[in-house]
């Protein structure tokens, strides 16, 4: 009886401390600070605000309500099949302050003003400073009326 509870006991162990190992390495690669707001956007991609979003690699900031605490950036990244990429512009490696919007740079990378952290634009893997990629959100294409729903 001792053994099989001794069993027992030493695989439970085991097993939460599996678990809780990898919980660290599963988790959002954010700050704590990092901001949780609801993201829920539609965009018209025959607007001519949103006309970039219709090309590989042409960017553009979004600002509208629901849009998180600083925006989005959103670029297309693919046309066959049409993928996006949906950023946040809050850093994602620093407590939200006045110069740590991201910001895109010549149309290839996203940059934090404040320690000039670095990511592909069309990747969000970072390049300097930041080891953490910027926060993503999930998109929905619809082709058929050229529409791209944004949403967390």
């Amino acid at each position: 009886m001792k053994k099989t509870f001794s069993i027992i006991s030493f695989s439970i162990l085991l097993t939460f401390s599996f678990l809780s190992i990898n919980s660290c390495n599963t988790r959002e690669d954010t700050v704590s600070c990092f901001p949780n707001s609801p993201i829920s956007v539609n965009l018209n991609l025959n607007l001519a605000a949103y006309n970039n979003l219709n090309y590989v690699g042409q960017p553009v900031y979004i600002d509208e309500q629901q849009s998180g605490t600083r925006g989005l950036i959103v670029v297309r990244v693919q046309d066959s099949p049409v993928s996006f990429k949906v950023y946040d512009r809050n850093a994602p490696h620093l407590c939200p302050e006045s110069n740590t919007t991201l910001e895109i740079k010549d149309n290839i990378s996203i940059v934090c003003p404040k320690d000039n952290a670095t990511w592909i634009l069309i990747t969000g893997q970072p390049t300097a400073v930041s080891s953490v990629p910027p926060k993503t959100y999930f998109w929905n294409y619809d082709a058929a009326t050229n529409n791209l729903n944004i949403y967390n």
